[in-house]
């Protein structure tokens, strides 16, 4: 089995956090992973993307051609659409709802949301909203995770490991408002 992933954001929304988590759940298994990262200013809202390829056999390029990505897991709306060439025919958009509106011309959102939902394999869903809901704002880039997590290919277990690993020296608070983000995540669905 092998996963192509675009993650795609803007700086400060955790793509690479996502990154990191999915990495170590790879890791986990045994799997072979590399990872691209482009950061477009990202300290000042810049888009930021991540090529994210997990496989059980070697992989010898970090980058994801045209066409060929499993899934664009965005946590920004007009940021999916930015990789859609990167996007298979049979791939997944997951992408949060709430825009990250940092320029002054911002596209309709109605547009870019029904661009989104003309895909017939879509999750869009209000990833700032639920993150706030159970009182953890900033998990909003795990809640996002956690309504593709069964789109990857890892089960919840393994991705709850992961974001043990991935967040055991910030102390077991976090820990535990990241598995509750991967849960409303799951549900939200």
């Amino acid at each position: 089995m092998k996963k192509d992933i675009i993650l795609a954001g803007v700086g400060g929304q955790g793509i690479l956090t996502i990154a990191a988590i999915l990495g170590n759940a790879a890791i986990s298994r045994g799997w072979y992973l590399k990872q691209a990262e482009v950061h477009g200013m990202s300290q000042r809202g810049g888009d930021v993307q991540s090529h994210l390829r997990l496989s059980e056999k070697p992989i010898w390029s970090d980058l994801i051609p045209f066409g060929q990505a499993d899934m664009i897991l965005s946590v920004e709306p007009m940021e999916a659409l930015r990789y859609l060439p990167y996007l298979a025919d049979d791939g997944w958009i997951i992408s949060n709802k709430t825009p990250f509106k940092n320029i002054p011309n911002y596209p309709d959102v109605d547009a870019i949301y029904k661009e989104v939902t003309d895909y017939k394999k879509h999750v869009l869903i209000d990833g700032d909203a639920i993150a706030k809901e159970i009182n953890s704002p900033r998990s909003m880039n795990v809640v996002i995770l956690g309504a593709a997590i069964d789109k990857i290919g890892f089960s919840q277990q393994e991705i709850e490991d992961a974001i043990r690993t991935t967040f055991a020296g910030k102390g077991d608070k976090i820990v535990n408002a990241n598995l509750l983000a991967l849960q409303a995540g799951i549900q939200a669905k």
